[in-house]
C-alpha cells in the first residue's frame, strides 16, 4: 500500500504520547499538532491505529483537498467527488465540520453544505436519498477548513475511539478511557507491571483507570470490543479482509495476554454504587478475575503488601463533584502511609489542590479532561512529602546577597514584563561578579509552572575550584529561596571539562519538553538535554520585528536553529517561510514547533543543508531574511565556517537572494566580531540596530549579540 498523510486527533496534552504510539504502530512519520498528530502511513497503519491506539479520538483518512473561498466553492468541490465510490447504496452518513479563518465562519452551516452536495449527487445518480444519522452513521465524513484550504476525510473509526465497548455504567464524573491510558503511560505502568508491581486507584469510581490498566497489561486491543466483530465503518474504500486480519491478530494476542494476567489490580471507593459499577464494567471487559474492588474510605485503606506499584487517581475537582483541600490532604496522607515506595500518576484540577495533596511530583503535564484544564502529576515516591520537610537552613551571606539582588531585579522588571506580556526572561546575569551565572525563567503554558535554567559562567583561572563550587552552591541556594520551585524544575549547567572537551560536561537525557509562549507563539523548550534550551531569549525584540514586518513576505531563516523566528514570521502572516540548518535535531524541533502552532503546509519549508552551499545554489528570492550564524562550525558534513572570515561572503550570498526592497537582518554573538563595513559598503546600506535589539533583561550583558538591518543598494 502507498503511504498517505493522515490526521489522528486526541485530547489536548496527549499529542506527544500519541506521536510515540503511532510511530510504534508503524507510521512513517508523526508530528504533534494542536489536539492531534499529523502522520504518514498506509491504510493498514491507519486501521491498525483504529484497532490499537489507546490515546486517539479519531483517525481521519483524507480523500480530497481543495481551495475553499466560500460556501459555494465548498459545495461545488464536494460535488466533484464521486461519492458512489465512498458511500454504499442505502447507507447512512454524517458530516463533522471544523472551520477557521475567513472562508467559512459557521461549522454547522459548512457541514450542511457538504451534506447537501453529497445527498444531491447520490440522489441524482442512484435515485435514492441516503439517510442522515448523526449518532451512528455507517460512514462519517470530516471537513476541516483552515486559511481557505479544505480537507475532506473519512473517519475510519466511525465514532470516538475513547470508547472501548465495555462501559455499561459510569460514575458522576466519568474519565474518558484514552485519558486514563495517558495517565497510565505517564506513570510508566507497563514497566511497573513488568517489574512485578501492582495498580491501585483509591478513588476508582466506575473503575476506568483500573480496567484500562488491566487491559493494557493483558495486551487487549482497545478496538477489539468496540465494534463487536463488525468493521468500524462501511466506507467502501475499507479493505474488509485487512480489518478481519487485524481482528484475528488482536483476538490471538488478547487470549494469550489475559491467560497470563496477574491479579494485581485494585480499586476502592466510598460510594457502594460506584463499586457495583466498577465490578460490572470489569466483567464486561473480561478482566473481573484479575481485579479487586471494595468499598472503603481512603483513610481506612490497609498498607499494601506489594513492594512496588503505581497509584493512579482522578480525585474530584470540578463543579459536579465539589472538592476541597482537606480531601486532597487526606489522600496524600493515606498514600504515604499505605504505599510509601510506590509511584503515582494523579490528576489535579488546580495548583492549590496539587499543593494540598502534599506529595512531591517530578513532572506536571497540562491536560484537558473534557472542558476542564488540569495537571497530571507524576510522582516518583509517595514518601517524599512537601509539607513535612525540615525547615531550610539559613542562607549564607553570599546566598542572601544573590537572593536580594534577584528580588530587586524582579521588582524593577515587573512593570515591563506585565506591559509586554513577557513570560520567559533573564532574572539574573552575573549581577554580582563573584556569583557568575545566568538565571533564566520559563513559564510553562497551561499550568503557569515556573522552570529555571541556571548556567554557570567561566570563573577566572586564579580562583580555586573549591571557591568556585562554593559560590555556585550559594547562588543556587539564593535562586531557590526566591522562586520556591521544586528541585526537579531547576536545570543546572555547570562548567566542568568532560570527555571530548565539553565545557559543561554530560547533559541529561530526560527528553522532557515544556511548551512556553512568546506573544502568540507556542514554543517547545528543553531545559535539561542541551546547552541551549531551544529559544534564545536575547533575540526576543528581533523576533518581534520579524513578526511585525512579515505580512505577505517570503521569509528566509538561515542557521535557523529551532526555527523560533520562522514561527514568528508565520504567525505574522508571512506568505511563506523557508528554514535552513544542517542539524536534523534542530529541524525536527522546528517541525514540532510548527505543529504546536498549527502551521502546516508546503508554504513552510524545512531544509537540511550547509547554509553557504545552499545559498550558492539557491535561485529563489525572499523579501525578508534573518541570518544568525554561529561563531564557528566544524561539522564533518560541511565546510569549516568561521563568522569573522566568512561573513562578507555570507552577506553577499544573502543579498543575492533579496527581492527588490527586501530586508536582511544579520546578527551573531561572537564577542570579538567586527563587521567589515568597507567591504560591504558598495553592496548594502547598513543600520546598526544592536542597542534596539537588546531587551531590558539583557541590558547588563550588552555584548550578548550584535545586530544590523541591511538593504540592498
Amino acid at each position: 500500500m502507498n503511504t498517505s498523510p493522515l490526521f489522528v486527533s486526541c485530547a489536548q496534552g496527549l499529542e506527544y504520547l500519541l506521536v510515540d504510539e503511532l510511530l510504534a504502530l508503524g507510521c512513517a512519520t508523526a508530528t504533534a499538532a494542536r489536539a492531534g498528530v499529523n502522520a504518514t502511513g498506509t491504510l493498514e497503519h491507519a486501521m491498525r491505529a483504529v484497532m490499537w491506539s489507546r490515546l486517539a479520538s479519531r483517525v481521519l483518512w483524507p480523500i480530497a483537498k481543495f481551495q475553499c473561498e466560500d460556501e459555494q466553492a465548498l459545495y461545488d468541490e464536494v460535488s466533484k467527488i464521486d461519492w458512489e465510490q465512498h458511500i454504499p447504496l442505502l447507507a447512512s452518513f454524517a458530516v463533522n465540520a471544523h472551520v477557521s479563518g475567513n472562508a467559512l465562519k459557521h461549522e454547522q452551516y459548512a457541514a450542511l453544505r457538504v451534506k447537501d452536495a453529497i445527498v444531491d449527487q447520490l440522489r441524482g445518480q442512484t435515485g435514492v436519498r441516503p439517510d442522515i444519522d448523526t449518532e451512528h452513521p455507517d460512514v462519517r465524513v470530516d471537513l476541516v477548513v483552515q486559511k481557505g484550504q479544505a480537507t475532506l476525510s473519512i473517519d475510519l473509526g466511525g465514532q470516538s475511539l475513547h470508547r472501548r465497548g465495555w462501559r455499561s455504567a459510569q460514575g458522576a464524573a466519568p474519565l474518558k478511557e484514552n485519558l486514563a491510558a495517558a495517565m497510565l503511560m505517564r506513570g510508566k505502568w507497563m514497566q511497573v507491571y513488568a517489574n512485578g508491581g501492582a495498580l491501585l486507584d483509591p478513588m476508582c469510581g466506575a473503575g476506568t483507570l483500573v480496567i484500562e490498566g488491566a487491559l493494557m497489561a493483558g495486551d487487549v486491543a482497545p478496538g477489539l470490543q468496540r465494534h463487536q466483530g463488525l468493521p468500524p465503518t462501511r466506507w467502501m474504500g475499507l479493505p474488509v479482509a485487512l480489518w478481519k486480519g487485524l481482528q484475528e491478530e488482536a483476538t490471538t494476542r488478547a487470549e494469550a495476554g489475559l491467560s497470563a494476567l496477574r491479579p494485581v489490580f485494585f480499586g476502592s471507593d466510598l460510594d457502594p454504587r460506584a463499586i457495583d459499577s466498577a465490578k460490572e464494567n470489569a466483567a464486561r471487559a473480561g478482566i473481573a478475575a484479575a481485579c479487586t474492588f471494595e468499598q472503603a474510605d481512603v483513610a481506612d485503606l490497609p498498607k499494601l503488601t506489594f513492594e512496588t506499584g503505581l497509584v493512579v487517581c482522578n480525585p474530584p475537582y470540578d463543579k459536579r463533584l465539589e472538592s476541597n483541600a482537606s480531601e486532597y490532604r487526606a489522600l496524600g496522607d493515606a498514600l504515604q502511609r499505605i504505599a510509601p515506595e510506590w509511584t503515582g500518576s494523579i490528576l489535579c484540577g488546580s495548583d492549590a489542590l496539587a499543593k494540598a495533596l502534599g506529595l512531591r511530583w517530578k513532572k506536571a503535564y497540562p491536560l484537558r479532561n473534557g472542558a476542564l484544564e488540569c495537571s497530571l502529576l507524576v510522582i516518583e515516591r509517595m514518601r517524599q512529602e512537601v509539607r513535612e520537610v525540615s525547615a531550610p537552613a539559613a542562607l549564607s551571606d553570599g546566598a542572601q546577597m544573590v537572593a536580594n539582588r534577584i528580588r530587586k531585579n524582579l521588582k524593577s522588571s515587573k512593570a515591563w514584563r506585565q506591559r509586554e506580556g513577557i513570560n520567559n526572561w533573564r532574572a539574573y546575569d552575573a549581577d554580582i561578579p563573584e556569583y557568575a551565572a545566568a538565571v533564566d525563567v520559563y513559564t510553562e503554558s497551561g499550568t503557569g509552572h515556573v522552570w529555571l535554567h541556571v548556567q554557570e559562567y567561566q570563573a577566572p583561572s586564579e580562583i580555586p575550584e573549591a571557591v568556585t563550587r562554593k559560590r555556585f552552591a550559594d547562588l543556587l541556594a539564593g535562586v531557590r529561596e526566591v522562586f520556591q520551585v521544586d528541585r526537579e524544575r531547576v536545570a543546572v549547567k555547570t562548567r566542568r571539562i568532560a570527555k571530548g572537551g565539553s565545557k559543561y560536561g554530560q547533559f541529561d537525557q530526560r527528553n522532557d519538553f515544556i511548551v512556553v509562549e512568546e506573544g502568540a507563539a507556542r514554543l517547545r523548550v528543553n531545559l535539561f538535554d542541551y546547552l541551549d534550551t531551544g529559544v534564545f531569549l536575547d533575540h526576543r525584540p528581533l523576533r518581534k520585528r520579524i513578526h511585525d514586518e512579515a505580512e505577505d513576505t517570503r521569509f528566509l531563516n538561515l542557521f535557523c536553529y529551532t526555527g523560533v523566528a520562522s514561527i514568528q514570521a508565520a504567525l505574522g502572516r508571512a506568505r511563506s517561510t523557508t528554514s535552513v540548518d544542517l542539524s536534523g535535531t534542530y529541524l525536527q524541533w522546528l517541525a514540532d514547533n510548527l505543529a504546536e502552532n498549527q502551521l502546516a503546509g508546503r508554504q513552510h519549508q524545512i531544509i537540511q543543508a550547509d547554509v553557504m552551499q545552499w545559498l550558492s545554489q539557491e535561485r529563489a528570492q525572499y523579501d525578508l531574511i534573518f541570518c544568525d550564524p554561529p561563531t564557528f562550525s566544524n561539522s564533518k558534513r560541511a565546510e569549516d565556517f568561521e563568522v569573522q572570515k566568512s561573513h562578507v561572503e555570507l552577506i553577499r550570498l544573502c543579498v543575492d537572494r533579496l527581492a527588490p526592497g527586501g530586508t536582511l537582518y544579520f546578527s551573531n554573538n561572537a564577542r570579538r566580531f567586527k563587521l567589515d563595513t568597507d567591504a560591504l559598503a558598495t553592496l548594502v546600506d547598513i543600520e546598526d540596530i544592536t542597542h534596539a535589539s537588546i531587551p531590558p533583561d539583557f541590558a547588563r550583558n550588552s555584548k550578548i549579540h550584535r545586530a544590523w538591518r541591511m538593504t540592498a543598494k
